[in-house]
């Protein structure tokens, strides 16, 4: 058993990023080289330095939903409801505060009570809610919050600048982030130099904001979440493997997605469904050759996972470095780049 307490450090507040860079990929990028054990302090768009000709880029392009949501029950109190994914034609949602939350309530949707859920069931920690309209994508562009995670409190940011450039399929509650330092022009410059970029999808969930709370990590459980690949995808990253190239995983779901289809198939194919993998230190990766991902929060999921793909010690000493240099740490933070 794995105690729960290895994977945890002390961060400094201040070094929680609260807005991005300017451009995207000039911020600060620390590069691990796993064999040699060494590191290097650069700028993102040097990315391109440490990839060659016949590598393969692989992003997530799901999008991130407006998913929060202020109403009022009808006896006049107010609730936070936080979509987290459709299930069953419903919503599954936080709500806060849940107290005082009932079946059968109805809540109006405070800056236009003709919306309308019903409060239908609770699961655990999430309620379903029954909505009373067809609530599609227009719906929640028009009258939903952009979800920053809790520890961002500065207000003002659009959710342009909670996007990747790529993103395309709309259904995160939480932005696949280490995908937000690429820029149109990076992208086509690694594209110019031979490097494929393929697309999977996995719709970030309500774990990603999680910290891992029991004392022994084999006792935690994930969310589950939806994801896909296509079978062009599949193969063309199975190509680039045959031909001796990298696959460069961009962001923590990627590794997810690959490892989780490997584990399914013995490979790679096309391939939709829910994932509720969880890597940590002793997984054996079958996909992955190089990570692209940001720092972390204490005790996270994501945390565990680079560990298991760099070696606990050395990310641990690598994290150690970073905070002495002040990188920028969280979804506006500066990049890491694993070997």
């Amino acid at each position: 058993m794995m105690e729960t307490n290895l994977f945890d450090f002390f961060l400094p507040p201040e070094l929680i990023a609260q807005r991005p860079v300017t451009p995207r990929d000039t911020c600060r990028m620390m590069v691990l080289n796993r064999k040699k054990k060494t590191w290097e302090h650069r700028q993102f768009f040097e990315i391109e330095e440490y990839l060659s000709p016949g590598d393969i880029l692989v992003v997530n392009e799901s999008k991130v939903v407006k998913a929060r949501f202020f109403a009022q029950k009808v006896t006049g109190g107010r609730v936070e409801i936080f979509f987290v994914r459709f299930f069953k034609g419903w919503w599954e949602c936080l709500l806060h505060p849940s107290s005082r939350v009932r079946t059968g309530q109805e809540l109006r949707l405070l800056i236009n009570p003709e919306y309308r859920w019903v409060v239908r069931e609770r699961l655990g920690e999430t309620w379903l809610l029954e909505p009373l309209f067809e609530s599609n994508e227009v719906f929640f562009d028009q009258f939903g919050e952009v979800p920053l995670p809790p520890y961002i409190r500065e207000k003002g940011i659009d959710l342009e600048a909670y996007q990747t450039v790529y993103a395309r399929e709309w259904g995160s509650v939480a932005a696949p982030t280490a995908g937000l330092h690429f820029t149109p022009e990076l992208l086509e410059k690694l594209k110019g130099k031979g490097i494929a970029v393929v697309s999977v999808v996995l719709h970030v969930g309500l774990g990603t904001f999680r910290p891992v709370k029991v004392k022994q990590i084999e006792e935690h459980t994930m969310h589950k979440e939806w994801f896909r690949i296509g079978n062009e995808e599949a193969k063309r990253i199975l190509e680039a493997r045959e031909r001796g190239g990298k696959v460069v995983a961009v962001g923590t779901t990627v590794v997810r997605v690959l490892e989780t289809v490997w584990q399914k198939l013995g490979t790679l194919g096309e391939y939709e469904g829910e994932t509720d993998l969880f890597i940590y230190p002793g997984f054996c990766f079958q996909v992955t050759d190089a990570l692209v991902t940001n720092f972390h929060l204490p005790r996270s999921t994501l945390f565990m996972l680079v560990c298991a793909f760099g070696g606990t010690d050395f990310v641990k000493k690598a994290y150690e470095e970073a905070i002495q240099r002040q990188y920028r740490f969280y979804s506006f933070g500066d990049a890491m780049f694993l070997y």
